[in-house]
């Protein structure tokens, strides 16, 4: 099925009860809509919708599943379709999708990490190469006429000096590749990191933040956009660091406290290198004066780091594969909103054999005892002849109760187990 535009796409349109209905609400590779079409799902595409007309969309379209980018997701979006089970961010990190709210509404989320990894880290270092060589200055008084080789040749240069890497997902690793073939010395931060795997990326592990500071030449940041993470380059961080050190953000403009760093490009010299900012905007033109870009010794670009037809091409088919999965099997691939843990007791194996009503005797055997199920899974045998239904309980059930479910001809046998907290 072809894609569709909004002004012609309804929910009344399918014929076909499995077909799935996705609405791309950002911009989308055309590779991606190919191989979605070919699966047969009905593609809307429109990358204008944000805010009020995307709620409004959403309504109107009632998709299964909606794929965004930059984008903000809220509950009231989450709240417009009756069908929506599913948000992919078409891309690694998640924040602009209110996930506590999607959550609560039954709705997975996934995101396609470490697609764009290798654009980011190549933007990480254009900026590194920026600060160090002031590249954007001299394009600019070359521009305006202006030689000025005896300014420009003051550069201190990559080789020998100390990177410091803060966090090591798929775009840290890039990055360390890289500062590796500048012949720079490589130290690292990240809560995962431990000497030995430290050992095997060929760089040494920072016990904390503050040594990193203290140690680096330039500093990159490579963290996702948490409550943990928000702010944790502080006064105190940017402080620590040498006079004249180069800082890159790469990640979330959240992680800086953006006013110390305005006053540390100041009082400490330092130069600094941004893709992302607080408060960007979400749509693709805006007016937009972040201060720190102000200072003349900070580079900026608009948050571009995944922004290369490589990236985009490798996170839209991954897309497309978290949807193929999903319409095929329901299962969802790099879901991040799955519950790490329940508040189940008790597990429940029930040995039964393959035949319609066992499963509603079980569940109807539990339901009139009060005890709710956390999880479960129904496990089909070679043959599928038996099965074994694990179902685990947020309370023990009793002897009564377990002996209800045995009370069954088709039900092989019943043990339980205590779950440890």
């Amino acid at each position: 099925m072809s894609n569709q535009t909004l002004e012609n796409a309804t929910r009344d349109s399918l014929s076909d009860p499995q077909l799935a209905v996705v609405l791309l609400a950002d911009s989308f590779r055309p590779r991606g809509l190919e191989a979605l079409e070919s699966l047969g799902c009905e593609v809307i595409l429109d990358p204008s919708l944000k805010d009020d007309a995307l709620v409004e969309a959403i309504a109107n379209t009632n998709p299964d599943i909606l794929v965004v980018r930059s984008t903000k997701i809220t509950a009231q979006m989450l709240d417009a379709s009756e069908n929506l089970s599913v948000v992919i961010r078409a891309g690694a990190g998640y924040d602009t999708i209110d996930v506590e709210a999607a959550s609560k509404r039954g709705i997975f989320v996934a995101n396609c990490p470490n697609k764009n990894a290798i654009a980011v880290a190549e933007l990480t270092w254009a900026l590194i190469l920026s600060c160090d060589r002031k590249v954007p200055d001299q394009v600019t008084d070359l521009r305006n006429g202006k030689w000025n080789k005896k300014e420009y040749a003051k550069a201190n240069g990559l080789h020998g000096r100390t990177l410091g890497v803060i966090g090591l997902g798929g775009i840290g690793k890039e990055v360390i590749q890289r500062g590796a073939a500048f012949g720079m010395n490589i130290i690292a931060w990240s809560r995962s990191l431990t000497d030995e795997s430290a050992a095997e990326l060929g760089i040494h592990r920072c016990d904390s933040l503050l040594n990193l500071a203290k140690m680096s030449d330039v500093v990159t940041i490579h963290l996702a956009s948490t409550p943990e993470t928000k702010n944790i380059i502080d006064e105190l961080f940017l402080d620590t660091m040498q006079d004249g050190a180069i800082l890159i953000n790469t990640s979330r403009g959240d992680i800086i406290d953006e006013q110390a760093l305005i006053a540390a490009t100041q009082e400490k010299g330092l130069c600094v290198g941004l893709d992302v900012y607080k408060g960007e905007p979400s749509s693709g033109e805006a007016e937009f004066t972040p201060e720190i870009v102000q200072s003349p010794v900070a580079y900026g670009t608009h948050h571009v780091g995944a922004s290369t037809m490589q990236a985009q091409d490798a996170i839209a088919m991954e897309a497309v594969r978290i949807i193929e999965t999903y319409v095929t099997s329901g299962e969802v691939l790099n879901g991040v909103n799955r519950a790490k843990s329940t508040p189940a007791k008790a597990l429940i194996s029930v040995r039964h054999l393959n035949i319609p009503g066992v499963l509603a005797h079980i569940f109807e055997s539990i339901s009139h005892s009060g005890v709710n199920v956390e999880e479960m899974e129904n496990i089909i045998y070679e043959g599928a002849q038996a099965a074994c239904a694990r179902i685990q309980l947020d309370e023990m059930p009793t002897r009564e109760q377990i002996e209800k479910i045995r009370d069954n001809n088709n039900v092989l046998s019943v043990t339980v187990s205590t779950i440890e907290p």
